[in-house]
């Protein structure tokens, strides 16, 4: 065969790996992350609450006080669990926040940290950490009430491993067709509980009987 053929197939083969690469080299990095394991109550339950939340959705500061009472009535009984499901289109320091809550666990004050966040969500969103343009510096002033170590809590709060674990949230509860907060689930079953305690006792008492 001649020497021009075979220059043409070296031609076609070099364009053909190059087309490889370029096409190998537009796929999406993909970031890896375990999702977090806050819980609290009795961990070895039969019977797992898990809820998914935004700090900055009123309806979950709502929720809160409510929460923290069935969580109070059945922490000898039920495993609960709380998950970050930040609602960053129409919330927009509500990543922020979950970063703040992620890097307080860091250094073992993560319920103290979610609970300081909800307690100063305003629900008008006009006021403090909810309608500012600088949020870490509340979320500054909440690690200190905590006696965080600031210089960590800033490093942690700006990590990818943080980034990371709240993504992870995120993908788990979209495949549980997460789509608004707060959403509520008893041993993987989602759940439409009315915001009182006798509500979510009555939710609680039927898990727990079946779980006998």
């Amino acid at each position: 065969m001649s020497k021009q053929f075979w220059g043409l197939v070296a031609v076609i083969i070099t364009v053909l790996v190059g087309v490889a690469v370029f096409n190998n080299s537009k796929k999406p990095t993909i970031v890896s992350g375990v999702a977090s394991n806050h819980i609290i109550g009795k961990a070895d339950s039969k019977v797992k609450f898990v809820e998914y939340g935004d700090y900055q959705c009123p309806y979950c500061q709502q929720y809160f006080a409510t929460v923290n009472q069935v969580k109070d009535k059945y922490k000898d009984r039920v495993s609960f669990q709380y998950r970050n499901f930040p609602l960053t289109s129409i919330h927009k320091n509500a990543f922020a926040a979950a970063r703040a809550a992620e890097a307080a666990d860091k250094q073992g004050k993560f319920w103290e940290m979610h609970d300081i966040l909800y307690a100063n969500n305003d629900p008008t969103g006009a006021s403090g950490w909810v309608a500012s343009d600088k949020p870490f510096d509340f979320f500054s002033g909440y690690a200190k009430q905590l006696g965080l170590d600031a210089a960590k809590f800033k490093t942690d709060y700006a990590s990818e491993s943080v980034n990371n674990i709240i993504n992870a949230d995120m993908a788990a509860g979209t495949k549980l067709n997460v789509e608004g907060t707060p959403s509520f689930f008893i041993n993987g079953n989602k759940q439409q509980i009315q915001n009182t305690v006798d509500a979510f006792s009555k939710a609680l008492d039927e898990a727990l009987k079946n779980a006998k």
